[in-house]
């Protein structure tokens, strides 16, 4: 997709920064999960040295507890710290009064001296167990003297592990999301600011286009200083070249007009009168149509847009009185409001070119129609004439479609070359009204 300047950047700094805070904050949360795992397996620790601190053996090897115990929450049933002690050789167990209502807890394989820490499930509630294993000495010292293995597992419910890790889970994504939310603003914001150069240098584009200023004259960063350079020698490249077109254009036409003038006034016989206005016509002709060769332009990409309808208007009138002899009717069809960035002359050149070959052509009736829509001008030139006869024929200089009708040749070929400099196209075809039709299509250059 052809995304701007600003949401190409604006996406991907977004998408990297997004991507570093889940990556981050999925860190942060495992870190404080295993930290906080391992502080409780620490408390459960704890737990069994001070139960192995407490217990005792009698003579015969059994269990001796106090009736108190130091931890508050192994004396509450259903606390969620529970503690057993297991002797196996006497097959005795004793459990701490907050483990009641959980029953026996599972037995796990340990040798002497060595700790276990997991989580387990028991009756289809999870813990967090931590279990380990002694050999306890009974009687003094001498032949009397015997051990006997003791195994102490402490459980904790996992439901304060899990509301501690929530709450952690909640603030931390919570302050992280608020931080990316500032972020992204101020990202948007920087953006914004940093992008305001080419925002300016567009407005500036668009008044040179609409004709409210001739060049760039804003003050640019040296990153687009170069461009908005380039752009202003360019317009004025333009302009020049469109000054000299139009003294050169004066010159001429001064130069001609009192020679021809003469031409046809000067000649008293009707008979030559009559051949020599004709001749004088297409020489004025011929020099027409070198001087729209000189001026073509192509895309008129910094012009202002052209008003069509006053344009076609002018060139209706001037086909009326060229073919007043037979009198064809022409027809415009064309909003009044119609405009496009083309230069006048080439519109005057292309409409009036493609409008007098079919009034050659035309029986009785001449259509014209400009319209556009947001990105393509479309003219069209309709006659009740014979038509063409191969739709598909080259539009070359000098070589005519058709013979049957008088001409250099040149129109067409003048128009398409016009066509093809503003990247546009011709299409011959059938009209409506039983004749010709020619369609030009121009692109929008802007």
């Amino acid at each position: 997709m052809n995304y701007s300047i600003r949401t190409r950047l604006h996406l991907g700094a977004s998408i990297v920064m997004l991507t570093f805070f889940c990556l981050a904050g999925l860190a942060v949360q495992n870190v404080y999960s295993e930290h906080l795992r391992q502080s409780h397996y620490a408390r459960l620790q704890s737990t069994v040295y001070m139960l192995i601190a407490i217990t005792e053996l009698g003579t015969q090897g059994q269990l001796q507890l106090p009736a108190g115990i130091g931890e508050p929450q192994l004396a509450v049933p259903s606390s969620g710290l529970y503690a057993q002690i297991d002797n196996p050789e006497r097959q005795e167990r004793w459990q701490s009064p907050s483990s009641i209502q959980i029953g026996e807890f599972p037995a796990p394989a340990l040798s002497t001296g060595q700790w276990q820490q997991q989580e387990i499930t028991h009756h289809g509630q999870q813990y967090l167990s931590t279990a380990y294993q002694v050999r306890w000495v009974i009687g003094m010292e001498g032949a009397g003297q015997k051990a006997q293995t003791l195994r102490f597992i402490v459980l904790e419910d996992t439901q304060r592990f899990s509301a501690q890790l929530g709450r952690f889970q909640t603030a931390l994504w919570g302050w992280l999301g608020a931080a990316a939310l500032c972020l992204l603003l101020a990202q948007a914001l920087l953006l914004r600011w940093g992008l305001l150069p080419l925002q300016k240098l567009e407005r500036e584009l668009a008044a040179i286009e609409q004709g409210e200023q001739t060049q760039v004259a804003g003050s640019y960063p040296r990153e687009i200083a170069p461009l908005a350079a380039r752009l202003n020698r360019l317009v004025e490249q333009e302009h020049a070249r469109q000054q000299r077109y139009r003294e050169a254009l004066g010159d001429l036409a001064h130069s001609l007009k009192t020679p021809l003038a003469i031409l046809r006034a000067d000649v008293s016989d009707e008979e030559l009168r009559s051949h020599v206005k004709e001749q004088v016509s297409r020489m004025d002709h011929i020099v027409q149509h070198q001087l729209s060769r000189a001026a073509l332009r192509g895309e008129a990409t910094l012009a202002a847009p052209l008003a069509l309808k006053p344009v076609a208007e002018r060139l209706i009138a001037t086909m009326q009185k060229v073919h007043a002899a037979r009198q064809l009717q022409f027809t415009l069809i064309c909003a009044d409001e119609l405009q496009w960035p083309l230069d006048e002359g080439d519109a005057f050149e292309i409409i009036g070119n493609v409008l007098d070959n079919a009034g050659k052509w035309a029986r009785s009736e001449v259509q014209l129609q400009l319209s556009a829509s947001r990105s393509e001008l479309k003219i069209s030139v309709a006659d009740d004439g014979a038509g063409f006869v191969d739709t598909t024929a080259p539009l070359q200089r000098g070589i005519r479609l058709d013979e049957r009708v008088a001409g250099h040749g040149i129109g067409l070929s003048v128009v398409a070359d016009i066509v093809q400099a503003y990247q546009g196209r011709i299409e011959l075809g059938r009209s409506a009204l039983g004749g010709a039709s020619v369609t030009l299509l121009l692109p929008d250059p802007r």
